[in-house]
């Protein structure tokens, strides 16, 4: 159902027609509709922001176990350097003089974590290493005291700290050598960690964080999607009523709700509408006006061609009466091609010209159009953006107007003057007036007004709309008033003029 506005517009009060997310379009090819669009990019943006937040957070955590890793194995060696450096042997109570006495002792006194190792490695007198470990369990698949090779690259590397890679598990280690003064180390304590454990919570921690991001992610896509849904659905109802529009139905309009861009544009849409009907509305009156203007000259032309005879005098008078009338044919097509030309933007080409001037020679070709008593009232001494051809045209075609509905004799007053801001030119004359009826259609096309003010004359009721094109194309408009002592006065009412260049005569 279409309701009317206070303001003139029309807008529909019943349901809005949803339509699919892919859209066809005449050519038969599928596009993504803009709320599928929207989806997607959302979803792209979500999922990346998503999955950076998460790698991120793992990056830091891993690098949190490193830390403490790292901070672990040396408190560890730092313990065990001042051990031996500090410490005595609690039997003697003298400084420990054998290697194999010190890392018993240290390790005996130490507390390791879960995943830490605590080793101390003795050479033996055939240069193999033997292993001193606390009972500790470590939950990995090869202690690093049950790996002779590990020890053995461990013992022999000249680096205090390091990682070892084996295929049962990375290991982080760090070690202290232990060597009777001026010889080779003949044993070391042993920091390691496995990591595996730590690196595990991380990466449980990730793969939590990526769930709980996915399921996060799915409930704003389905939130999204119907937000979107319902933000583009006067879009949608656009295209719609856009597509069932046809130049013998513009009466359907777009329901408003809100007062967001979305309404803003349903009631864009709607304005264009109305400004499309009344168009329409306004080409089909002018056609059917031009067809009935020009079919009229065209009967009469063809009537007079079938009933000419032979008499010379009769041939004459036809010939007299067709030529008159396609006279007449000619002015009414260049009329309409002038009114066509008003809806381009070139129709008015505004220069500087000096009003005065301008008044003077309006004046001066108006007055051979009749013989009236031609009065030239006063004139506006400034210099305005106008254009001087259109202004003399629609001036001549008022004086013209005038003279048509005054008789010889009468006053014919030309002039012109400011008003404030704006700038008028008029021509009044002292016929029988406009009636109050006829104020508004007599500028329209093909409109004369239902009472004549003096004799019909050969107008087709044009030459008021192209006044009224020409003021309008100056950003003015046409004013008609009465003119005192009986009369009327019809007065362009421009915004153009300039800042006077002199004092007013």
């Amino acid at each position: 159902m279409t309701t009317t506005t206070a303001a003139g517009e029309h807008r529909t009060t019943g349901p809005a027609t949803t339509t699919a997310p892919v859209l066809t379009t005449d050519a038969g090819r599928r596009r993504v509709s803009a709320r599928v669009r929207i989806l997607l990019w959302l979803l792209l943006v979500m999922a990346v922001a998503l999955a950076s937040v998460a790698m991120t957070t793992r990056s830091f955590l891993l690098r949190d176990v490193d830390n403490r890793i790292n901070r672990l194995l040396t408190q560890e060696t730092g313990e065990f350097a001042n051990f031996e450096e500090q410490g005595g042997d609690p039997r003697t109570g003298r400084p420990f003089t054998d290697a194999d006495r010190l890392l018993t002792v240290f390790l005996e006194r130490q507390n390791p974590d879960a995943d830490e190792e605590l080793i101390g490695l003795v050479t033996r007198t055939d240069g193999s290493l033997r292993p001193l470990r606390q009972q500790h369990d470590v939950a990995v698949a090869l202690p690093l005291d049950r790996d002779v090779d590990a020890l053995r690259r461990i013992f022999g590397s000249p680096a205090s700290s390091g990682v070892l890679h084996r295929p049962e598990g990375e290991i982080r280690w760090a070690k202290v050598t232990v060597a009777q003064q001026g010889r080779e180390p003949d044993a070391a304590f042993v920091v390691a960690f496995h990591p595996e454990r730590e690196q595990a919570r991380v990466n449980s921690m990730f793969r939590t964080l990526l769930v709980i991001s996915g399921v996060a992610l799915l409930l704003t896509v389905g939130i999204a999607w119907a937000v979107a849904g319902r933000i583009l659905r006067p879009v949608r109802v656009v295209r719609t009523a856009a597509a069932q529009l046809t130049e013998q139905d513009l009466t359907r309009r777009i329901p408003v709700h809100g007062n967001d861009d979305i309404a803003a544009l349903a009631d864009t849409f709607n304005g264009m509408l109305d400004r499309l009907e009344r168009a329409f509305a306004a080409q089909r009156e002018f056609v059917d006006d031009a067809g009935h203007e020009l079919r009229t000259p065209i009967t009469i032309v063809r009537g007079h061609l079938e009933l000419m005879g032979d008499d010379p005098a009769e041939r004459e008078e036809t010939i007299r009466l067709v030529t008159d009338e396609l006279d007449r044919m000619s002015r009414i097509v260049e009329d309409l091609l002038l009114l066509a030309k008003a809806e381009r933007p070139d129709f008015v080409s505004p220069e500087p010209v000096q009003v005065a001037e301008l008044t003077a020679d309006v004046y001066v070709k108006a007055r051979t159009l009749g013989e009236r008593d031609w009065q030239l009232a006063e004139v506006a001494d400034l210099e305005a953006e106008l254009d001087p051809q259109r202004i003399t045209q629609a001036m001549v075609q008022l004086a013209q107007n005038a003279v048509q509905h005054t008789t010889s004799g009468q006053t014919i007053r030309i002039g012109s003057r400011t008003d404030g801001p704006h700038l008028e030119l008029y021509v009044a004359d002292s016929g029988p007036g406009v009636q109050p009826q006829d104020t508004e259609v007599i500028f329209e096309r093909f409109r004369r007004g239902t009472a004549r003010r003096g004799a019909r004359g050969s107008g087709a009721g044009l030459g008021l709309s192209i006044v009224k094109a020409i003021a309008e194309g100056h950003r003015g408009r046409v004013r008609l008033h009465g003119t005192p002592g009986g009369g009327a006065t019809f007065a362009l009412v421009l915004h153009a003029p300039r800042a006077p260049e002199g004092d007013p005569t």
